[in-house]
This record gives structure tokens, sequence and C-alpha cells, in this order.
């Protein structure tokens, strides 16, 4: 039985894999806001997806460092160097990231996610 919540979950086309495999690391905008923003990551020929905000204090995952110990791929936070585990999301820490699927397809990057993604920001909703 799947809740109203996970209705809303479908694959986003991000970009074509030709363009996003050029970068180790883009920042994906989400229609829900600066919160829900996705780190879309491309590092051995594989594409990761996680919460851009660190789980620890919100640090931007796309600026940190990205480093492969035994077979392991992590990204370290730039402000407390708090590691995260690219394909789990989980964290020497004790912290749990939320990461995404990624699929390709006909040569397009999807990620699974519940709000609209894009490579540009969305433009301010405007009040009337």
């Amino acid at each position: 039985m799947t809740s109203p919540e996970d209705e809303s979950v479908s694959w986003r086309l991000i970009g074509p894999v030709s363009e996003l495999s050029k970068k180790q690391c883009r920042l994906i905008y989400s229609s829900d806001g600066r919160d829900a923003d996705v780190c879309l990551f491309h590092v051995n020929s594989e594409f990761f997806a996680m919460d851009a905000r660190c789980a620890h204090s919100g640090g931007p995952l796309c600026d940190g460092d990205i480093e492969e110990a035994d077979g392991v791929l992590r990204v370290f936070c730039p402000w407390h160097d708090y590691d995260f585990n690219l394909k789990t999301g989980n964290s020497s820490t004790g912290l749990q990231q939320q990461v995404f699927e990624v699929k390709l397809e006909d040569g397009n990057v999807y990620v699974k996610h519940a709000s609209e993604l894009s490579l540009q920001p969305f433009g301010q909703v405007k009040e009337n």
C-alpha cells in the first residue's frame, strides 16, 4: 500500500548524460525550495543524487570533497567535514543523508524525487 506522499514521487528529467558528466557535482534546484535541492554527483562514470544540504547543519554538499576509501565513495561537507556515502547516505557520524534513485535512459539522466527539479533556479513566486 502506498501513501499519498509516495504517489507524488516520480522520475524527473535532469538533462543529457553528455552534459551532466562534465562536472563532478551539480546543484539541482527543487520547486519546493532550497531545503529540497539535490546534489547530482558524477564519479567514476556513475551518477548519484542526495539532499544538497548537509544533515548536520545545512552545509552545501556540492562544494564538498569526494574521496574513495575501501571502494566506498564519500562526500565531505565543507563546513564541518561530516562524511556521507554517495550510495547510501550513511555517515560515520551516525547521521543519515537522504539519497535519491538515479537512472539513465535514452542518453538522459533522471532522478526520482517528489518535486520538480531543474538545473536553473525556479523563479520567485509572485504574490498578488
